[in-house]
């Protein structure tokens, strides 16, 4: 690799690939070459990347950050970048702060008046959503859900009537028990599970929630697996509907905050909905003279 120069200043959030080593960016291995102290939420999983792409580590520290020791090693990485130094953080494997303990890290480093800075590259939502077939024009990127059923349909519950897809991270252990709660509470919706992307085995299979929770039943999964979800469909609601939803909420809002609430609720057209309420509102006004 040619040469490469001092970094500037600041807390540097560096991609790093999600299994194909060569999906890193040049830029990253500028950081990782660069940067005056890196951190990474694996060390063993950086210096192994930074082994095949020919970047040395040379002298500079190498510091473990994690969810197990985040609040006694981040003190540390403040202090550098007090001094005006360059820290360079990479997580396991894609995106930094996406599901990530380095979130905090940025949190405090923005407070600190440092500059943050990003370089992309992969990320495991982005190309589940690129292999998924599911709507990519909207999405809810949820991480993980709770692991107890309670909690994790509760959990699942709250994005009913989410306008877009579901992105969740699971553990193979888990998947199945997870699409047939996601099946119980959204409904038996159409959903991809993306195993191992960009790896040797990777595997992307579609279906409803229901089949997919049966094929994966037998024997759970291995590797690293993101789940899809499509959106809820379309309510079929008539006018007589929409119109006694609306008298309800004029009783106690004006009619741009009913319009705005029946819209949302019933899933209907906001001008509808909200020239339906003026016609409601106009009409009420009238029969008071």
């Amino acid at each position: 690799m040619a040469e490469i120069g001092r970094i500037e200043a600041g807390l540097h959030l560096v991609a790093v690939p999600i299994g194909a080593a060569r999906d890193i960016t040049l830029r990253a291995l500028d950081l990782l070459a660069g940067a005056d102290v890196l951190a990474a939420e694996d060390t063993r999983a950086l210096r192994r990347l930074m082994e095949i792409h020919g970047v040395a580590l040379g002298d500079r520290p190498l510091v473990a950050y994690h969810d197990h020791n985040g609040a006694k090693t981040r003190p540390r990485l403040l202090a550098a970048l007090r001094e005006g130094r360059s820290v360079a953080y990479a997580s396991e494997a894609g995106t930094p702060l996406v599901a990530d303990p380095g979130f905090q890290l940025g949190v405090e480093a923005h407070a600190l008046g440092v500059p943050v800075r990003a370089a992309p590259g992969a990320s495991a939502v982005l190309a589940a959503l690129c292999v998924g077939g599911l709507p990519t024009d909207r999405f809810f990127f949820n991480g993980f859900l709770p692991p107890k059923r309670a909690a994790r349909r509760a959990a699942l519950a709250a994005l009913e009537r989410v306008p877009g897809t579901l992105v969740f991270y699971e553990s193979p252990k888990r998947l199945a028990a997870m699409l047939a709660d996601a099946a119980a509470v959204l409904g038996n919706r159409e959903a991809a599970v993306c195993r191992e992307l960009t790896k040797r085995f990777e595997e992307v299979r579609r279906g409803l929630l229901a089949d997919l929770s049966d094929s994966y039943g037998d024997q759970a999964p291995k590797g690293e697996i993101v789940v899809l979800i499509d959106r809820p469909a379309e309510r079929a609601v008539d006018d007589r509907q929409i119109e006694a939803a609306l008298r309800d909420a004029l009783a106690g809002s004006s009619v741009k905050s009913a319009a705005k609430d029946v819209s949302e609720n019933l899933g209907v057209a906001r001008n509808v909905a909200y020239q339906m309420a003026l016609r409601i509102r106009a009409d009420d006004d009238g029969s008071d003279d």
